[in-house]
This record gives C-alpha cells, structure tokens and sequence, in this order.
C-alpha cells in the first residue's frame, strides 16, 4: 500500500484524452484509435492477443494501439495521467486507487484472467507433494502488495503455512529478477508465471508441483478499465471494445491450444511455439481464461478476502462501485 500512495500523490495532472481517429480506406469508416496498456507481455492473456491479431478490434472500429507498461504502478500511473485510455491490469489496483480518494475512480469492466496464473516450482524434483514441505524452507515470492503474492500467502495459510513463521520468505526481489535469483540458487522454492515454469523444467532448473490458480479459486486476476470520465465519453469505445474481447475469448475457448498457440505467436517470437502450446494448453485446462467478460460478485469479493488475508485491503468496496458489467453483458447479447 505504502508504494501505491507514494506513486499515487506524486501525480500533478490528470489529463483525459479523447481516443481519436485514424485514416481508413476510401468508402470505410474510419477506425477510432484506442490506447491500450498492459500490465506486462504474457501468454497468460492470449485472448487479448487473439483478438489482435484475428481482427476482431478491426471488426468493431477499432486500431487499438497495445503498450507494455511493465508493472501494476506503472500501469495505473499510464492509465491516471493520460497515457492510455483503457488498461489491463490486477483488479486490485482500482481498490488502492478509489481507497485514497478520487473524483474520477477507475472502473473494471470486462474480466480477461479468472485465476491466478503461477505455479509453484521446486528446486528438486518431487514425486508425491504435500503443501506441507514447505515448513522450514526457503520460499522466493513474489513482489509484496501485487496480486502474485497476496494469493500466494492466501494459498499457503489454506494449507496451514504461516508464511512469515513457517518458512524463510524473500519478497525483496523484482518481479524481472525472480527466475534469474532462483536458477542463480536463492530458494527451495519459487512462484513463477509461465512460459518460465515450463520453461524451467525443460532445462531442469526446477520442477512444478502445484498451481496456485488452481488453489485459489476464481478471481478478476486481470481486468480492463478505464477512468470513469472517459467511460462516460465514450461509451461506444468500451462497448466495441468489449465485444471483441468476448469474441476472443469464445475463440480461445472453442479452438485447440495448438491453434491458440499459432494466432498469438507473432506476440511472442522469441518463445518457442511448442512451449507456447505447452503453456496455452495447461492455463485452458485449469480455466485461466475466462469465457466472458463479466467480472461477477463472488469473484469480486474473493479478490477482496485474498487480499484482506494479505494485509493488503484498504477497506471493503461495494462491486457496484468499481466494476460496470453492463457493457460485458451488452456484449454477450449481441453475439
């Protein structure tokens, strides 16, 4: 909490910006240009890239132009100042926004990821687990106050952990830096995203042993939102925007990981296809990705347990007032 309020005070303007439109052919209506920033490059959103690269936003009359932002904070600071009109990001973050106070909350509406997507990895290789071996080791986390970690910890204290007694816990490591101290030898075990588990095995730096999306349940892990004052100014951006999300995600619901991995390839062209299709297969499997974009109550309020758990909630927030499912459901109900 204490790096969101310092990033979050620290900012001097507001400045919200219409989406605008881009050239099209003649006798084609011009496409409205959209903003789009991503909390990081994952296979773990492939429904996003989907419906880039199968056309879908063109479909609706959008050029959505996709940034990397690297990070939740940077992501939220993109989305506050301007630099984005529309971001994907941890549902968490719009609570630690709305909790410090604003006239213009960021509103969640169309869920992408319904789990967590980390898997616990091991240094040595083990044929029979129990949540019980990690009593006594050392666990290398995730970053403290993200998603990642607060599930983490929510997960090992349904098993009985203690994760500040029972175990050594780092979480003063940088998200980009996790793997690297792991294969360099801090830890017995680790929590990663994939393609990096997978990744890891192959190379026998590590072995999964469990899934923490499969722990925890169902969550908005990763939403869209928008501020609110850009909602309201453009209302038919969210809607079409929407739309080819669901589109997207009955694409990738209804088709192979083999097919799912060949569509998002050209997002990831330094990650071999097979290990795309690997990874694509084990988050279908596990129902990572969602099959529509309503962000529902009871995943609303189990994102806030995760978090009270955690020691990360601000305070509890009602779901009517920071998610909109109604363009989700609009969405739905003009397939």
């Amino acid at each position: 909490m204490k790096k969101w309020i310092a990033w979050l005070c620290s900012l001097l303007l507001l400045l919200p910006l219409a989406a605008c439109s881009n050239g099209a052919d003649e006798g084609k209506k011009p496409l409205k240009t959209v903003r789009l920033a991503e909390v990081t490059r994952s296979i773990f959103y492939a429904p996003q890239y989907v419906a880039l690269a199968k056309g879908f936003f063109k479909e609706e009359g959008l050029d959505v132009e996709l940034t990397t932002t690297w990070g939740g904070d940077k992501t939220m600071t993109t989305l506050l100042s301007g630099g984005a009109d529309i971001a994907l990001v941890g549902s968490e973050t719009s609570i630690y926004v709305y909790a410090q106070g604003t006239d213009d909350p960021v509103i969640n509406f169309a869920q992408l990821t319904q789990t967590d997507g980390t898997f616990l990895v091991s240094r040595k290789k083990i044929d029979h687990f129990t949540w019980e071996m990690l009593k006594g080791s050392t666990f290398l986390g995730q970053r403290k106050g993200g998603m990642p970690q607060m599930v983490g910890e929510y997960v090992l204290k349904k098993h009985g952990i203690d994760p500040h007694r029972d175990l050594k816990l780092i979480q003063n490591v940088d998200f980009a830096n996790i793997a690297n101290a792991f294969a360099s030898g801090t830890g017995d075990f680790v929590q990663l995203f994939e393609p990096t588990a997978s990744l890891f095995e192959q190379e026998g730096k590590g072995y999964i042993v469990a899934s923490f999306g499969m722990e925890s349940g169902r969550v908005p892990y990763t939403s869209y939102m928008a501020k609110q004052s850009y909602m309201k100014e453009h209302k038919d951006v969210i809607e079409t925007f929407t739309r080819a999300i669901y589109k997207a995600q009955q694409w990738v619901d209804s088709h192979s990981a083999a097919e799912v991995a060949n569509a998002i390839q050209p997002y990831f062209k330094d990650t071999d296809l097979a290990l795309i299709e690997q990874v694509v297969d084990r988050y279908k499997s596990q129902g990572t990705y969602a099959t529509d974009p309503i962000l529902d109550e009871e995943e609303w309020n189990n994102l806030q347990t995760i978090m009270a758990e955690a020691g990360e909630l601000p305070k509890r927030i009602d779901l009517n007032t920071l998610v909109d499912s109604s363009f989700a459901k609009n969405a739905m109900n003009t397939q």
